[in-house]
């Protein structure tokens, strides 16, 4: 049955459980993977690797006085949670968060932590090991106020970091987003200080939560780092995808614009499909936005009415390739209702673009 005439059928027939609603395309039902915890809660992070489902948090304000940043790990396939990796080390009575996270060659699980930085995890028989990668980001002064020569952020005031999203490239530099800082760091292969990548004003976010540049990812060909800047300084309603070129050091006039959401969408993570197509996050549309390979939106994936867990501000992406499925992290940041974190899936028969999983020594 052709895509269109199913998408008919369950319009007109109210017994029949529909597909998630699609502007432009056919997809499956959006089902519940999993739930999470209410605590810690907002998970943000997602990452694939074998059987297991790694998923981090919390990625929030407001953790001063609560318990520890976790990472949920589910199997695959029976979507049950196998084990739970507890951070060790955080100064809980302070601000503490965990944002996004990769993996290795080794299966070793890397996690972004605003106090402690790039963390490192190791699974040894039953339970995972943590270890210190790289160091936390440093926190740059705003250029207008930087001594001459000093690293800076090119914000107009100062603002805290806040690392967001990171991806590997297969010589095993991590591309790490800052995004109150407008910065795009990379730490070297084997970790230690993180080393400014790219900076610009298009990267500085505006609004009541000025959220900029955002995910991070490289694209098939392994040309060029993609990334997202969820809220602009210039137009808070603007959020755009852009690019750069997978070098030492980028320029300017390197920047490349691949999409623009110009309706307060709110874009924030993604990932490649091996059909070449983007999936992005859509955090203030509740929607995941589908892009060709000329960076052309060419569908939506929206929750339909009755879904068990609807869309809420989903932050991050990453497949099920056995299933073709698509997993999204409901963060559920503007309406923080605990029923909403949690992980959905849904069938967009695509697999995976593999990320990179370098091998780290």
């Amino acid at each position: 049955m052709a895509c269109g005439a199913l998408a008919l059928l369950f319009a007109v027939s109210p017994l029949i459980p529909g597909p998630a609603l699609a502007q432009g395309g056919c997809y499956g039902e959006l089902k519940t993977f999993a739930t999470a915890p209410a605590a810690p809660g907002f998970p943000e992070g997602i990452a694939v690797h074998g059987n297991l489902v790694y998923v981090s948090g919390p990625a929030t304000f407001g953790t001063a006085g609560q318990g520890p940043s976790k990472i949920a790990v589910f199997d695959r396939d029976s979507k049950v949670l196998k084990s739970t990796i507890v951070v060790a080390g955080e100064a809980l009575g302070a601000e503490h968060a965990l944002s996004c996270i990769a993996i290795d060659g080794n299966g070793r699980v890397y996690a972004l932590s605003t106090q402690l930085g790039l963390l490192r995890f190791t699974k040894t028989g039953h339970r995972y090991v943590q270890e210190s990668y790289g160091d936390p980001l440093p926190d740059l002064p705003a250029c207008g106020a930087a001594a001459p020569g000093e690293a800076c952020s090119p914000t107009p005031f100062p603002t805290l970091p806040i690392p967001n999203d990171i991806a590997f490239d297969d010589d095993g530099y991590a591309y790490v987003t800052d995004s109150l800082q407008a910065t795009i760091f990379r730490y070297p292969p084997g970790g230690g200080a993180p080393e400014i990548w790219f900076q610009s004003m298009a990267l500085v976010g505006g609004g009541d939560l000025p959220i900029g540049v955002n995910g991070i990812r490289l694209d098939p060909q392994r040309e060029h780092v993609y990334f997202s800047v969820t809220f602009s300084l210039a137009n808070q309603s603007l959020g755009s995808i852009y690019r750069l070129p997978l070098v030492d050091a980028p320029e300017e006039a390197d920047l490349e614009l691949v999409h623009d959401y110009a309706a307060g969408e709110a874009p924030d993570g993604f990932a490649f499909g091996k059909s070449g197509k983007l999936y992005v996050a859509l955090a203030a549309a509740n929607a995941i936005s589908v892009l060709d390979e000329h960076g052309v939106e060419e569908s939506r994936i929206e929750s339909a009415p009755g879904d068990e867990m609807p869309l809420d501000a989903p932050a991050n992406v990453a497949f099920n390739d056995p299933a073709q499925t698509l997993l999204i992290v409901n963060h559920a940041s503007f309406s923080q209702n605990p029923a909403h974190f949690g992980v959905l899936r849904v069938w967009v028969g695509d697999k995976a673009d593999p990320l990179e999983k370098p091998w780290i020594p």
